[in-house]
């Protein structure tokens, strides 16, 4: 099968002809049909500190697809042959207190696709039947291939927090942002307020129906405004930006809550006295997606048809594209990015 392959420490991808993989009793194997690309694809392909310190090469590439169960292990049950299915791409225990508890998206244990072994940026993959998640026959699999993200989204936006009727700032209109502006607004948000400092981005933001889209220079005024000087009720942090992280801060309204996915670069200074105690704020840290819960809203919303998920997707290659689509990320001139499988 073709596999796009990270085969050295280096900068770079390869695509090669290489096994199908086998799979284990309790395994299925899937023909990939679309896969998403993510940032974390993007830190790969450069090989940058982040990559170089957690991949070991050679391994396939990608942890976000959909497609169609091509054979399932002898102890599967609730997976067949033919199944359109994509799957959470975080390979946990399933025995340590958190995964016991409930919270199992944050296994001390986990293993990623395409991170920590063989990933989707293939033909084939093999994935525990455990971790399939079954596709409604009117989702198309480039939406199936980009629920990984999309996960991410709906635990940012829904976990903890009261979207209906209230105000909404999502600071970094990336995929995931952009995402969240449209769940939020088919939530019940009363205003959603976006803000990034590109204009493409801004206008897929509006696209997904944010009632404001505004540069991070006109954030506060636009905040004010919406709020009568309030603050916003809910702040969901996509970028990872300090300058945005302090704005989503100074710009949620004391007793707030502030939803942090966004990733920093390196360490950074926050007052936790002045920005966060004294106003009552609090923050919750997102990692992945909730199993299974998570999955069970994202399935709901788009049976609502109140959400619809297909105008953040800009962008469509070949594996063979691939140099092509990662030049179109890192340029910021595209929401997300998928790759289609014949």
């Amino acid at each position: 099968m073709k596999a796009l392959v990270k085969e050295s420490a280096a900068p770079g991808f390869v695509l090669r002809d290489v096994p199908i993989p086998s799979i284990l009793d309790n395994e299925v194997l899937i023909r990939v049909r679309a896969a998403g690309v993510c940032g974390t694809d993007v830190h790969i392909f450069d090989w940058d500190d982040w990559a170089a310190g957690r991949c070991k090469p050679p391994f396939t590439v990608g942890h976000e697809f959909a497609g169609e169960v091509a054979e399932v292990g002898k102890l599967v049950t609730d997976v067949k042959v033919g199944d359109r299915v994509t799957a959470e791409g975080h390979i946990v225990c399933g025995r340590c207190h958190l995964c016991r508890t409930g919270n199992a998206h944050v296994c001390p244990n986990t293993r990623i696709i395409g991170v920590d072994r063989n990933g989707c940026f293939a033909e084939y993959i093999a994935m525990p039947a455990t971790n399939v998640w079954h596709l409604d026959d009117n989702i198309p699999f480039e939406i199936g291939g980009i629920h990984d993200p999309m996960g991410n989204a709906f635990h940012t936006a829904l976990h903890g927090t009261e979207i209906p009727g209230a105000t909404v700032l999502v600071t970094g209109c990336g995929p995931i942002g952009i995402f969240a502006v449209g769940i939020c607004v088919a939530a019940g948000a009363s205003r959603v307020i976006a803000s990034d400092v590109n204009p493409r981005r801004l206008a897929l933001a509006r696209q997904m129906g944010a009632h404001d889209a505004v540069a991070p220079a006109d954030l506060s005024a636009t905040v004010d405004r919406a709020t009568e000087g309030l603050g916003v009720d809910v702040v969901l942090e996509m970028s990872g930006v300090p300058a945005a992280i302090h704005q989503a801060f100074a710009e949620v309204r004391d007793g707030g809550r502030v939803q942090m996915l966004g990733i920093p670069s390196k360490p950074f200074e926050i007052n936790l006295a002045t920005e966060i105690i004294f106003n009552g704020i609090t923050i919750y840290g997102v990692v992945g997606r909730r199993m299974y819960d998570t999955w069970i809203q994202m399935t709901q919303f788009l049976r609502s048809g109140k959400f619809d998920p297909a105008p953040v997707i800009t962008h469509r290659f070949p594996l063979e594209g691939f140099g092509e689509a990662m030049h179109v990320i890192k340029s910021g001139d595209a929401g997300k990015v998928v790759f289609v499988l014949d």
